[in-house]
């Protein structure tokens, strides 16, 4: 039952409410175990730089970063009242937290615990991507409640979504600290970064990214840590995009892990998302592993790219 229609009523008129406060609690409990837990993730990269011998449900193989990032937060948020599911990019199936995932007052948790570890060799730029939906997964990014990321930069930072608003925060001491409310990302565009390999895309899209990238006022940005990069559009204007490929159609990242968590935190933001149509918070899960094509950004630039792919 979805937050934004009160949650079911008792016979005494107080179902919806006790259902609202309970989920709210909930959602600032894993909020907090994603921000406590960021600097245990950063410290644990020393000496995990290295491939495991596992793949993960997408036939990528694993880092043992990747494995332990996974690991700690499946402990910690699945131990947390209210929350039903645990869901990662590192695992094959939903893990089941020991509450009725159709309650009222319960959630589930997507993540994706180490976004960019591909970076770790060259000591770059990672991040935490995480998703709290009111639905049972696979779902939908309109069932979304709370979404956030972190930034393992040179500072450790988080934005979350919430409420209809979007916070930043440091993470360099004890408590989190707002660095800034009611985050909006810029109208005029400034930085922009395309992933795949150029010649696997679409003439379309190229056509687009060539009428982008020829503008003076934008500047490429792209590190191969999809928060890094998203991080900047929301901070300069902007397009991101990792668009569907050539060999490709439904594109690299997964839904419920990154285009749907991203796709919210951005929109929540006064920004536009899509999968070259739509918004991606309207595409229909069909598996936990779904992939999408994804484009997020300043709204011009979305819907220009939308009428380029029409």
């Amino acid at each position: 039952m979805s937050e934004r229609d009160g949650g079911g009523t008792d016979a005494d008129g107080t179902g919806g409410e006790r259902a609202d406060t309970g989920r709210a609690a909930t959602i600032d409990a894993i909020v907090d175990v994603v921000a406590d837990s960021a600097e245990d993730i950063r410290s644990g990269l020393v000496g995990r730089r290295g491939k495991s011998d596992r793949e993960n449900p997408s036939g990528d193989v694993q880092a043992e970063a990747d494995v332990y990032a996974d690991d700690l937060l499946e402990a910690r948020l699945s131990a947390i009242d209210g929350v039903a599911e645990y869901a990662s990019e590192e695992r094959a199936d939903v893990v089941d937290c020991g509450e009725e995932a159709t309650a009222a007052d319960t959630v589930a948790v997507a993540v994706d615990p180490l976004d960019g570890s591909s970076n770790l060799e060259p000591n770059n730029t990672m991040g935490t991507v995480f998703a709290v939906y009111d639905e049972p997964l696979p779902a939908p990014g309109t069932s979304i409640v709370a979404s956030g990321w972190v930034l393992y930069g040179p500072i450790t930072t988080m934005a979350v979504a919430r409420g209809g608003t979007v916070t930043k925060f440091e993470l360099s001491g004890e408590e989190p600290t707002v660095v800034e409310e009611d985050v909006t990302i810029p109208d005029d565009p400034l930085v922009y970064g395309f992933g795949g390999r150029v010649p696997d895309w679409p003439d379309d899209f190229a056509e687009f990214a060539r009428a982008v990238e020829s503008d003076p006022s934008h500047k490429l940005r792209y590190g191969g840590a999809m928060i890094g990069d998203v991080n900047q559009v929301l901070t300069y204007g902007g397009i991101f995009a990792y668009p569907a490929l050539a060999d490709n159609p439904r594109g690299k990242l997964r839904l419920q892990f990154e285009g749907n968590p991203i796709g919210h935190l951005i929109e929540t933001a006064g920004g536009r998302s899509s999968d070259g149509s739509r918004s991606l918070l309207s595409v229909e899960p069909n598996e936990l592993h779904d992939r999408v094509p994804l484009h997020v950004g300043t709204a011009v630039l979305i819907d220009r790219l939308e009428a380029t792919l029409e």
